[in-house]
């Protein structure tokens, strides 16, 4: 006689292999499906959940393609103009030194728009947390080309692909934030594996633990695809960006201070 397996006994505790966290909220998230933004802010909802932060952190969303961030993360959000989320951060920090505080911040934001409040609040060590999502492009204003943009990449902008000569190079600014002085812990993850998602994860815990330390900020990039920018299915967003981005932004620790 075949067994019948009831739904809830399915959902009883001891059978769950995954649990939502309580600090993503139920609001359907608006990204294209098999973008990284999903998965990335689930890693740092899972920290700052597993560290029992909720009550005590205040994100930083501001444009481009996280600008929602705050109706998916279920935390005190700050929005922020276009690349001031640093500066927006520095603030909120020195009125809440008590609070966790972190930016959640796409290429074109940081890289191009808030290049100077990026580079200011790293080189001065504000206490914060400085979350980077790197796609390549500019995501969600059409596609345009971005600082991180790869040579000979197309783009909206770019549709014969990045000339290096006339358009310069891509910024590698995690490597730039990492020779400054006030930088703790810079490193570079993904997210499109399982074993990714564990080492970002790892990442992400470890910049907040740093800001109890008080003595820096901590500086984690993402490198995501952007498959509707690239015009590429999921799938072969990701293999592209395993062999074309990680190449020219290769994952793993920059600089790691424990002093």
């Amino acid at each position: 006689m075949d067994t019948v397996i009831k739904k809830e006994d399915i959902r009883k505790p001891e059978n769950l292999v995954y649990k939502k966290t309580p600090l993503l909220t139920d609001k359907v998230m608006s990204y294209c499906p098999g973008c990284g933004h999903g998965t990335a802010h689930r890693v740092v909802m899972e920290v700052l959940e597993e560290m029992g932060l909720q009550d005590k952190t205040i994100g930083i969303a501001p444009v481009g393609c996280s600008v929602l961030a705050y109706e998916f993360m279920n935390i005190d959000m700050q929005q922020a103009a276009h690349g001031r989320a640093p500066a927006v951060a520095t603030a909120v920090k020195r009125l809440f030194p008590e609070k966790f505080v972190f930016t959640y911040q796409g290429d074109g934001d940081l890289a191009a728009i808030g290049t100077a409040e990026t580079i200011h609040a790293c080189n001065r060590g504000e206490n914060i947390v400085i979350i980077f999502i790197n796609n390549g492009i500019y995501g969600m204003t059409g596609g345009q080309m971005a600082p991180t943009t790869l040579p000979n990449m197309k783009s909206s902008t770019s549709p014969y692909g990045r000339d290096v000569a006339t358009m310069g190079n891509p910024l590698r600014i995690t490597e730039l934030v990492a020779q400054l002085p006030g930088t703790l812990y810079v490193t570079r993850q993904a997210v499109h594996t399982p074993v990714a998602v564990r080492k970002a994860k790892k990442a992400v815990r470890k910049a907040f633990e740093n800001q109890k330390l008080n003595k820096g900020l901590s500086f984690v990039e993402i490198v995501s695809n952007c498959n509707s920018g690239w015009k590429m299915t999921p799938n072969v967003a990701n293999q592209w960006m395993v062999d074309n981005m990680f190449p020219y932004y290769p994952l793993g620790d920059i600089k790691v201070n424990e002093d």
